[in-house]
């Protein structure tokens, strides 16, 4: 077959009855069609499988439990170190997503040594 006939017997794309787009467009796209395009979903979408890993899970925790005892320790005994090692245990807490236990491990070890430091000097 030739290809100038091949290219001549094309018909063009049906109207749908509608004449003028552009003259009745107001979002600020002007096309000559009005298509619609969506993400085709399946039964299988619905249906994924979700896991969860219950040892990593309590890895995370069981570390910012350690870091809240450590820095509520140091409230009693040896602040600077205590507080400081519950401010550090918390930010590893943290990386390993145990977000609660870590933040408040941080901000009581970190009163803690506020407190001793500019406190209880003067009391």
């Amino acid at each position: 077959m030739d290809d100038k006939n091949r290219t001549n017997n094309v018909e063009n794309a049906p109207n749908h009855g509608e004449d003028d787009y552009t003259s009745r467009h107001t979002d600020g796209i002007f096309s000559s069609r009005d298509e619609e395009t969506a993400a085709e979903l399946t039964a299988d979408d619905y249906r994924r499988n979700v896991t969860i890993d219950e040892d990593k899970t309590e890895a995370n925790t069981s570390i910012g439990w350690i870091a809240l005892v450590l820095s509520i320790a140091s409230f009693f005994w040896a602040p600077i170190l205590l507080g400081g090692a519950g401010i550090i245990v918390g930010f590893i807490a943290r990386s390993r997503n145990a977000n609660t236990l870590g933040n408040i491990a941080i901000v009581a070890g970190a009163v803690s040594i506020l407190i001793t430091l500019f406190i209880l000097p003067f009391v």
